[in-house]
């Protein structure tokens, strides 16, 4: 296979999941970073780029699942979840529902004119390590973390 083959590129059974992932999981947590900042520092600029890494992440959160599942049916033939595979299918629901949930504190803090609940930066960090987690097995069934 030639390194610079976009066609095998598009078309392997699990590449788009373990490049897509990344996307998600970087502006998660560069949204998480800002806004524990923007708590600690009261600067509305902080809370604005939290939003908006935390909205794009919640989005491209979907893809992720989709490939997920896909990579599952297709790399892995549809075998049974068990064992590493179903704790990283169930830690990256998780995951995506955390996501969604901190996008949406925000969101509706926005969209109410309000403050943005202080419990927010629990489900945030709740969702980091979740993501952390999920991470870690996926790096099993991908074969990084394999001695």
């Amino acid at each position: 296979m030639h390194p610079f083959d976009i066609k095998a590129a598009l078309t392997a059974k699990h590449a788009q999941h373990v490049v897509l992932i990344h996307f998600p999981i970087a502006l998660f947590l560069c949204g998480t970073l800002f806004d524990f900042l923007a708590q600690w520092t009261h600067k509305a600029t902080l809370a604005a780029a939290a939003y908006y890494n935390l909205i794009v992440a919640a989005i491209t959160s979907l893809p992720v699942v989709i490939t997920g599942i896909l990579a599952w049916r297709l790399q892995l033939e549809g075998q049974s979840l068990k064992g590493v595979l179903l704790q990283h299918l169930v830690l990256a629901v998780v995951s995506t529902v955390l996501i969604w949930l901190a996008w949406w504190l925000h969101f509706r803090a926005m969209r109410t004119q309000r403050a943005v609940p202080g419990y927010r930066l629990a489900v945030e960090f709740a969702g980091t390590i979740t993501i952390a987690l999920a991470a870690h097995l996926g790096g099993f069934l991908s074969g990084v973390n394999l001695p």
